[in-house]
């Protein structure tokens, strides 16, 4: 319990420092550096592309090596100096050197810090320890908008002053992580040679695997769910606060969620979690009213919270224990590569048949999903 805590606070910091930032990006780029939207877009793809790579080269090594501490302290570290290069940038070619620093540390860190939790919980705990980790990321998720708006507003809008602000809550999250042990078990002692073989695993990981990677192409970026609410003409400043409704929901119901899996089931949690996706999404395309999208955020929170941690927990469950960092890496990466062209499908739609139709898709893949997924893991 001691790691998930540390572990529970350095995210905690962590997500303070990059959503200081990351909701800034956009203006700071277009209209103090002079970028245009398609450079925007360009950063992020290659940021966001190059850390859902190297998610599972990070999660084999970390099971070859059988070491997840420097793993995850250097991918931590990464992000601070990340927040440093974007402090001192000049141009946009400096913020992609940022961002691609920052999400570099992200695709480095994030299996074997995931594997760190499922070995560290009890036992018949992982769904609690999943939660409770995720509850506090996106609650310093939530408290890192509020920052960055109190900033902004007091400061006139400085964005070197907040970026150097957030400077400090990442150096104090890889602090932290100096107090993480190992947990190294005695099955992984007795382990000569790693070989990772998509063939030599669980049938039921492997369908996993993949209907999470055909579910995503369905769950495009939250983006959409932004530029929806603004397009139903709601101010740029409500949108924000909609946000941060969901970031809030979303940590306080994180834990509680996850523990639930303990108790009921993974499967049984996930393919609700699914269906609810569907209905949420249904919501945005069916939404008429400026004020329902607090409602709706707030459910899409609910969703997030349901789904998130528990998926984590079940893939930890089913992965042999020698790959369970490789198991984790592997669903991230699969889900990472499946927003590209997920949010790309949801622009298209978007542009050629009205903003409801992305959430038109979305929904009926999160129903198609939830009725697919309870099948899939039967005996889980």
């Amino acid at each position: 319990m001691f790691n998930i805590i540390l572990l529970g606070i350095t995210s905690f910091l962590t997500d303070i420092s990059s959503e200081m930032v990351y909701p800034l990006l956009p203006v700071y780029l277009v209209s103090q550096l002079g970028a245009s939207p398609a450079i925007l877009g360009l950063i992020e793809g290659i940021a966001e592309s190059l850390a859902s790579l190297l998610k599972v080269f990070s999660g084999y090594f970390s099971d070859k090596l059988k070491r997840r501490r420097p793993f995850t302290i250097f991918g931590y570290s990464c992000s601070t100096f990340g927040k440093f290069f974007l402090y001192i940038s000049s141009g946009w070619g400096m913020v992609l050197f940022s961002r691609v620093i920052d999400r570099l540390g992200k695709g480095i860190r994030t299996a074997p810090r995931d594997a760190l939790i499922a070995e560290s919980a009890g036992m018949g705990k992982k769904g609690s320890a999943f939660g409770l980790h995720r509850a506090m990321d996106t609650l310093g998720a939530a408290f890192g908008v509020l920052v960055a708006y109190f900033l902004i507003v007091n400061y006139k809008d400085s964005f070197k002053y907040v970026f150097l602000v957030s400077l400090i809550p990442a150096a104090l999250a890889v602090i932290f992580l100096f107090f993480v042990r190992e947990k190294i078990h005695p099955i992984q002692l007795h382990v000569k040679k790693l070989e990772f073989r998509w063939g030599a695993l669980d049938r039921r990981l492997k369908l996993f695997l993949i209907f999470s990677f055909i579910f995503t192409l369905g769950n495009s970026s939250n983006q959409f769910l932004l530029l929806r609410a603004k397009q139903a003409g709601n101010p740029l400043a409500l949108v924000i606060l909609f946000y941060l409704v969901y970031n809030l929901v979303y940590s306080l119901v994180s834990y509680p969620a996850a523990r639930l899996s303990d108790k009921i089931g993974r499967k049984t949690l996930l393919a609700c979690g699914y269906l609810f996706y569907g209905l949420v999404y249904l919501g945005f395309a069916l939404n008429r009213s400026a004020y329902s999208f607090w409602f709706l955020f707030a459910l899409y929170g609910l969703y997030m919270a349901f789904t998130e941690g528990v998926e984590k927990a079940l893939v930890s469950d089913i992965a042999p224990p020698d790959l369970r960092a490789t198991a984790i890496g592997l669903h991230a990466t699969l889900i990472g590569i499946g927003l590209l062209p997920a949010s790309l499908l949801a622009g298209l739609l978007w542009r050629y048949f009205g903003p409801a139709a992305p959430f038109y898709f979305g929904g009926v893949m999160g129903i198609v999903a939830s009725v697919g997924l309870w099948f899939i893991l039967r005996g889980i």
